[in-house]
């Protein structure tokens, strides 16, 4: 019997067995497709290790804090050099932190999916690519932008995937506050990225960050409170009481306004900048007062919500101020 190929535009499927026992036939476009899609996944995977919907907040804080520092607009090549760079060191301190949690995130229902810990990606090749774009970054922004961005994007790394993961989170209800240095970061990368050097004037919008962690993280403890217990990770709900919780939300909240407005009272920034800053620490702290007078699930998912939405606001109000 002869089989005739025809032109090149026919397909011959070969034949492969479904688990049932049932015989199908696959093309070879069948295969190919199957194989770009494989390989897709794969690549969705390892940009989901970098963690990009937080990177987006810590990049705007950093592009921000650069027309703060240069009022004048720093140069394009700069922006995007030092933006590259801190998606790297970030995604870099997330991949290792996957791989950190990977045995936690496995426990927990928001983070069993998680690439890592579904066993999608072998940890080590996780950790690995943490390391690489670590080090992709260091070498990137000493060259590109200079050496003390690249160091302070470093210790940003360090700081969140080795102070925080390793020591902190494991360690105290505190560990979000102290670690929240770490998130702070940014603004002093692009400052030094700006100006070469760092000034008393740039831990303000560092400040404006860290102290905004606490009631942003703690407003989503509360919401997987149950599987942080689980885990035997000491969050402030699990060890002080989700009680106890509200209120130090509160009090971060009305600290962080306090906060806010020192970039003005310094003269850092002018009126546009505290009329935004008052106006959207109003609306938080409000929030805020909600979860504390009538506790909820949905007044704690607003909070933390809110929380994203108000930062990337008032650093877009400090870019804005600054330049114009």
């Amino acid at each position: 019997m002869s089989v005739h190929l025809g032109t090149g535009s026919q397909r011959v499927p070969h034949h492969t067995r479904r688990p049932g026992g049932e015989h199908v036939s696959v093309t070879p476009g069948d295969a190919r497709a199957r194989t770009m899609r494989a390989a897709i996944g794969v690549a969705n995977d390892y940009v989901t290790l970098t963690k990009p919907r937080i990177i987006s907040l810590l990049l705007l804080t950093c592009v921000a804090t650069m027309f703060v520092a240069d009022p004048g607009g720093p140069a394009l090549s700069t922006i995007l050099w030092t933006c590259l760079g801190g998606y790297l060191a970030a995604g870099g301190a997330g991949a290792i932190n996957h791989y950190l949690d990977r045995e936690r995130d496995a426990r927990m229902a928001r983070t069993r999916g998680r690439p890592l810990a579904s066993g999608r990606i072998e940890p080590w090749h996780g950790l690995v690519f943490g390391i690489a774009l670590g080090a992709a970054a260091a070498v990137q922004l000493a060259l590109t932008v200079n050496a003390l961005a690249a160091a302070l994007a470093v210790a940003g790394l360090l700081g969140y995937a080795v102070v925080y993961t390793v020591w902190l989170k494991p360690a105290t209800p505190q560990n979000i506050v102290i670690g929240g240095a770490a998130g702070a970061v940014p603004p002093l990368v692009g400052w030094a990225a700006a100006t070469g050097g760092l000034s008393l004037e740039a831990l303000l919008p560092f400040a404006i960050v860290f102290f905004w962690t606490p009631p942003h993280f703690w407003a989503l403890a509360l919401l997987i409170k149950d599987e942080y217990a689980r885990t035997g990770v000491p969050m402030m709900p699990v060890v002080r009481g989700e009680g106890a919780t509200r209120r130090l939300i509160l009090a971060y909240s009305l600290l962080l306004v306090v906060i806010t407005a020192l970039p003005f009272a310094t003269g850092v920034l002018g009126g546009a900048y505290i009329a935004a800053a008052l106006a959207l620490g109003a609306g938080f702290v409000a929030l805020a007062v909600r979860l504390w007078l009538a506790p909820s699930r949905r007044a704690a998912l607003q909070v933390y919500l809110a929380s994203l939405a108000y930062l990337a606001a008032l650093f877009v109000a400090m870019a804005l101020d600054a330049a114009l």
